[in-house]
């Protein structure tokens, strides 16, 4: 009895280890496609990689290689791929720092392309099993009469445009009806050809700050083809990669507080949670992380592959480097930023767990 009291522990604590355990190797995953698109892209260009490494802190496995040294190190929330002369001077030919501006720019954003590249896989394969699509077009109403009804929306109706935002996909339309102030979006449908302004009305309801309105109506549906296929595969991409822009815009504009934010900790907590449903709901999740950690790393902000990205494109503009030091300052100053707010984020992540 005793000895299955423990076998019986240990089942309890294994189910409830493994689906953080499942999320910390998928994000370590997502940070190897990452650094992986730096690596292949600078041997391609030319560039010696000294160092490729998975995880930061003490190095728990090594491997030398011809050229480059291969780690895992043990805290697993990042990686690197250091490259000779990439933050300093060097007179190896194959240094970083010594190879023109256009092949630098290949190198610095073929990271994030590879996350980008990844998630349109994971994309494929959620949409794979499918028979058929939910597409943006209204098919039918709840019931008759109903408030969006009312409003002049019609089955037929092809939804592109909510409050000013484009909507390409189902994802779209999801994100800008549950992200809305009061109970009136302004619509255009696209109505037998023509594009048709509508000031559509719903019921709506506030749970925990954010207010959703009450869908009333049913979307239709497309048949599974090759064309439909791709089709919606690139399009929920581009919906996903969205909503980093999407996210940072309401932060900004105060629609969205620190509160809703997460870093590290608390995004290994949500794909542990998924993680217990099962593959189908797991990979949609995946794939916009790893879509929004390649776009966000896109942006023109220093200490991010975008900043060092919108530096070599005023260098190709003007045709000469931008002083080392001067850069280098700018870039320390973003990364301070940048690693005080994740802090923040993480400290609001740890205790929210209390």
């Amino acid at each position: 009895m005793q000895l299955l009291s423990v076998f019986s522990a240990i089942g309890n604590i294994w189910s409830s280890v493994w689906p953080y355990l499942v999320a910390i190797l998928l994000f370590l995953f997502m940070i190897f496609i990452h650094e992986f698109g730096h690596f292949i892209a600078a041997k391609l260009m030319g560039v010696r990689v000294n160092e490729f490494a998975i995880g930061f802190g003490p190095t728990i496995f090594k491997k030398q290689g011809k050229e480059t040294l291969y780690a895992v190190r043990l805290l697993p929330f990042g990686g690197f791929c250091a490259m000779e002369g990439e933050d300093e001077t060097s007179e190896d030919s194959k240094a970083f720092c010594n190879k023109k501006a256009w092949r630098r720019l290949i190198i610095i954003v073929a990271g994030a392309f590879m996350n980008l590249v990844f998630g349109l896989i994971l994309v494929m394969c959620t949409l794979g099993p499918a028979d058929r699509y939910i597409t943006t077009t209204v098919h039918s109403f709840h019931e008759e009469n109903v408030m969006s009804q009312q409003s002049g929306l019609m089955a037929g109706d092809k939804i592109i445009e909510i409050n000013g935002r484009n909507i390409y996909s189902v994802n779209d339309l999801s994100y800008c009806l549950s992200n809305v102030e009061g109970d009136t979006l302004k619509m255009t449908v696209e109505r037998n050809g023509k594009d048709v302004p509508l000031n559509v009305k719903f019921n709506a309801e506030t749970v925990e700050g954010i207010n959703y309105v009450d869908i009333d109506f049913y979307l239709d549906t497309e048949a599974k083809t090759f064309g439909s296929f791709i089709k919606q595969s690139f399009t929920r991409t581009v919906s996903y990669a969205r909503v980093v822009w999407f996210s940072l815009v309401d932060l900004l504009t105060g629609k969205y507080g620190i509160s809703a934010m997460s870093g590290p900790v608390g995004v290994t907590a949500a794909i542990g949670t998924v993680a217990k449903r099962g593959l189908m709901d797991l990979l949609p999740m995946i794939a916009l992380i790893t879509i929004n950690l390649g776009v966000f790393n896109l942006l023109p902000v220093p200490a991010l592959d975008g900043g060092r990205a919108f530096f070599l494109l005023i260098e190709m503009i003007i045709r000469r480097p931008i002083p080392k030091k001067f850069e280098g300052v700018v870039h320390a100053v973003g990364l301070i930023l940048l690693l005080g707010f994740m802090a923040i984020i993480t400290l609001k992540d740890i205790i929210g767990f209390f």
